[in-house]
């Protein structure tokens, strides 16, 4: 099930997997927020749990997944332990770019830029970014598998 997520500024990597993952994700570096009552604050006023590598942050805050790990692999398999599911939806709901919602255009309205082997393209209805299953979903789709072993 998606979850509604607040990351803090030390984790831009982890935002564009969990939005791929289907999670409504904000990112305080794309909201200019700065502060860390700011950022509590925004995370309360958006029922939002609060991913964070801040230990004192995580601490004040009622809902928060405190993430030790560096990499991209070791902070995924946290948030699973912690509850969020991490799993490539079979079409792209949210925009990895703005955070918006995602839906497949009619194949005449493909950008000239879409590999014409690509059989679906997507378009956020907020940035009118386009989006397809290439060679970066696979890497994404990779990454996760490695995950459950």
């Amino acid at each position: 099930m998606a979850r509604r997520l607040l990351l803090d500024a030390m984790l831009g990597t982890l935002v564009t997997y969990l939005r791929m993952c289907g999670h409504d994700t904000l990112y305080v570096q794309e909201d200019g927020i700065e502060t860390d009552d700011a950022i509590r604050e925004r995370a309360a006023a958006t029922d939002r749990t609060l991913i964070t590598r801040d230990r004192e942050l995580a601490a004040r805050t009622a809902d928060a997944v405190l993430l030790e790990a560096r990499e991209i692999e070791a902070q995924l398999a946290a948030l699973q332990d912690n509850g969020i599911e991490i799993d490539l939806p079979t079409e792209p709901d949210r925009c990895s770019v703005c955070n918006g919602r995602v839906e497949r255009i009619d194949p005449d309205e493909r950008p000239d830029h879409a590999p014409d082997a690509v059989a679906h393209v997507w378009q956020c209805r907020e940035c009118e970014q386009f989006f397809w299953k290439g060679s970066h979903w696979e890497r994404v789709r990779a990454t996760i598998t490695d995950l459950s072993g």
